[in-house]
């Protein structure tokens, strides 16, 4: 036996050596999905088959060059002329060859996203749709999705729902769009991003005898990885190259379906699981073997997978010993719940002897990153934020915070410069061009010459509408904490309403980051606890950005040593020592927007299968109580995926999850302390250690300020219950000295503070 197959398990070398016929690998995860597939080629090119007779497809650049690299040290240097490479880059490469026989130049344009985006808003404009209406990332993700389902324009004309789907949304001149859109690419010699499969579907389709057996007789062996995440068109593309009369059907896929959390962009989880009724003869081969993570994590993955009714049955198992059960962190409040992880990590690090960059934190949604990037700077605790942007460091974030430095600093050139036309109000670059100049002649700052810009009579026009616009905003800043002022502004400036009507995935993104920064604002302000007992916090929208600013200002740190805070989506294919998935609760992990059907909580439980097997021997599930959304407090209930776990696998009783009144600390077996700080040395910033409150937030009813007095017993949801010993100050300015038991003293100003009195 040839030296690379000693180095496969017994189901691994099968899968590896049945070259002929259609093949199904169904990977789970850690199971050496990656090395099964590069072996298999690397056997097929040993066993005499020519190189390029091989098309393996996969879904990024990076995984096809690393497999020709892996190929490559098993089967030596006879490797280069595979076929190897993403469904886009592959199908590109031939219709540069074939495009004339469709109509397209061979030196044909690729569209990028912001080709795309500017053609259609050319077409809006031009049709006099209104552009709200008809928000150019919607149609054109309507577009990419027509595409992606081999409906033409002429066919969507055709398609009564599709029409009648349109007519529901008040776009009923989509179709018009879509056809002009198509027309015009095509005059332009140009194909986006779609059309690089649609057309390539096309070519085949259009010219069976002339390219479609050309390509069929040159592609013998067809490989094609992470094949849970295919779309129609994509499995339409290779159904047209393998399965056909007279075919030998050489075809293999690799994949997993309870991996598949793709059905956002198109991908189609049947394909995967009727895979078998369009190749009758399909051998399977079940990698059930886990070679990443303890037994623990690995039975807790296969229970709350085994709750999908749509799966492929099959049995993880690991010889990696038990491991450690599955640690639960409860907290009140979703701050508290960042503390707390991050109060776990130091703990973690000293007690396991683990690097930041063994660690990961995973989240449902961009939106949580916010508290726990501000915990971990709390702590001193490197990071990055992966596949993403830092939360203060996101366009939309930015948008909105220079409105309110504008709001408390008229003379903020870069702030002025970066809102004076978003969302469009008619002042362009030219005219910003002609503002800018005249405020450099002058010698005098942006704001104070705008008035005076030599510009045309409509921008003038609009720039008096903003000037008049963030004067109010600058009236109102002085009269207002910073919760109140925020809200105004994100509504009067447009800004909210101008993410409302973009109902794209990217717009829904960018719309919960705008909500998760003014509830990041309203918890500023409700922050009750004084800084010490002679300096009180401010509310003031001055004081906010002087706080974020501590955040957003720090230097960058080049160390690669950085524990790694991403969406699930974006862990995917990756593994860590330790992973924390936070969030764990009914309406965010399963979202909301999943529970109208069986099929969206069963991908939400493919997502969270997906989050809990990358950890490799520490696995920390967290929840909160309760969490502010859209300027509200919402109380959550414990995740229904927490349930579908044995008990035997956590540390910690679920069903106490769901009574929060019986203690809100840490559920650690293994844990003596809290915050961790006794034990952990190095520059760090320990937070104080929270008491336990025994009170649900449902049944707490703050009492007005104004009726706190000196003599009275009060309840606060964080100190627990206290005595308030003495007033002073009037109006707003009052401030209360309260003494909380097992706490200490706190001076709280009674306008923010929440109290509830007892007697």
């Amino acid at each position: 036996m040839s030296d690379y197959l000693s180095q496969l398990n017994d189901i691994q070398r099968k899968a590896v050596t049945t070259i002929n016929g259609p093949v199904m690998v169904i990977a789970g995860p850690g199971s050496g999905k990656t090395r099964v597939l590069t072996f298999r080629i690397a056997h097929i090119i040993q066993s005499g088959i020519p190189p390029y007779q091989i098309l393996a497809l996969t879904f990024t650049n990076k995984a096809a060059k690393e497999m020709k690299a892996r190929i490559e040290k098993v089967a030596g240097s006879n490797t280069k002329n595979i076929w190897a490479g993403t469904f886009h880059s592959i199908f590109a490469r031939i219709l540069r060859s074939e495009a004339e026989k469709i109509g397209y130049p061979s030196d044909f344009t690729i569209y990028d996203t912001d080709d795309s985006k500017s053609l259609v808003t050319t077409i809006i404009k031009e049709m006099h749709l209104n552009k709200e209406t008809y928000n150019v990332n919607v149609v054109r993700n309507r577009i990419s999705s027509a595409k992606c389902n081999l409906i033409p324009p002429k066919a969507y004309t055709q398609n009564e729902v599709l029409m009648e789907e349109d007519k529901t949304a008040r776009r009923p001149f989509f179709h018009k769009i879509y056809a002009e859109y198509y027309k015009r690419c095509k005059r332009a010699g140009a194909m986006d991003f779609d059309d690089l499969l649609f057309q390539f579907y096309f070519l085949l389709h259009s010219n069976p005898d002339e390219v479609l057996e050309k390509y069929r007789g040159r592609f013998k062996y067809v490989l094609v990885d992470e094949f849970q995440d295919t779309n129609f068109l994509q499995y339409a593309i290779i159904k047209k190259l393998v399965n056909y009369p007279g075919s030998q059907k050489n075809i293999c896929v690799v994949g997993d379906d309870a991996q598949s959390i793709y059905a956002f962009r198109g991908a189609t989880i049947d394909n995967i699981l009727d895979f078998e009724k369009d190749y009758p003869n399909l051998q399977t081969f079940k990698l059930e073997e886990n070679y990443r993570s303890t037994s623990h994590i690995v039975q807790a993955a296969n229970q709350v997978i085994g709750y999908n009714s749509k799966q492929l049955k099959k049995k993880i198992w690991s010889h990696k010993g038990a491991g450690q059960k599955i640690k639960l962190i409860r907290a009140m409040t979703d701050n508290e719940e960042s503390k707390r992880v991050a109060d776990f990590i130091l703990e973690q690090k000293t007690r396991n002897h683990l690097y930041n960059r063994d660690i990961a934190i995973l989240y449902r949604t961009n939106s949580q990153s916010r508290t726990f990037e501000e915990s971990l700077r709390n702590y001193n605790i490197p990071y990055k934020v992966f596949g993403g942007t830092s939360f203060y460091q996101r366009k939309e974030v930015k948008d909105f915070l220079a409105y309110l430095r504008l709001t408390i600093n008229p003379v903020d050139e870069e702030a002025l410069k970066r809102i004076i036309n978003f969302p469009r109000r008619g002042i362009g670059a030219s005219s910003l061009d002609k503002i800018l100049g005249h405020a450099t002649q002058m010698d005098a700052s942006v704001w104070d010459t705008l008035l005076e810009a030599p510009v045309g009579t409509a921008a003038k026009k609009n720039i008096s509408k903003f000037v008049n616009m963030m004067s109010v905003f600058m009236d109102k800043a002085l009269k207002s904490n910073a919760y109140e002022i925020a809200t105004y502004v994100a509504k009067q400036s447009g800004v909210l309403g101008h993410y409302k009507s973009d109902t794209t995935i990217e717009g829904m993104n960018r719309l919960e980051n705008l909500n998760a920064l003014l509830d990041g604002i309203k918890d500023f302000v409700e922050d009750d606890e004084a800084l010490d007992d002679a300096t009180m916090p401010e509310k003031t929208l001055a004081a906010y950005l002087q706080s974020i600013a501590l955040y957003t200002d720090l230097d960058n740190d080049d160390s690669d040593d950085k524990v790694t805070l991403m969406t699930t989506h974006a862990a995917k294919g990756l593994e860590f020592k330790s992973v924390f998935v936070v969030g764990v609760e009914e309406d965010l992990f399963p979202s909301f927007m999943a529970k109208s059907d069986r099929e969206s909580i069963e991908e939400e439980r493919r997502l969270f299968y997906v989050a809990i097997t990358r950890a490799e021997e520490f696995l920390t599930l967290s929840l909160a109580k309760s969490r502010y959304q859209y300027g509200k407090m919402r109380y959550n209930e414990p995740s229904r995926f927490l349930d579908e776990i044995d008990q035997q696998h956590l540390d910690g009783d679920v069903s106490s999850t769901r009574n929060f009144n019986s203690d809100s600390s840490m559920m650690f077996s293994n844990s003596s302390s809290g915050n961790g700080s006794s034990r952990v040395s190095g520059n760090f910033k320990p937070l104080k250690k929270t008491p336990v409150v025994n009170i649900d937030p449902k049944d707490f009813r703050p009492s007005p300020g104004s009726s706190i007095e000196a003599g009275q017993k009060v309840l606060h949801l964080r100190f627990g219950f206290g005595k308030v010993i003495a007033t002073d100050g009037k109006g707003d300015g009052r401030v209360a000295t309260i003494h909380f038991s097992g706490v200490g003293s706190k001076r709280l100003m009674l306008k923010f503070a929440k109290l509830q009195i007892l007697n």
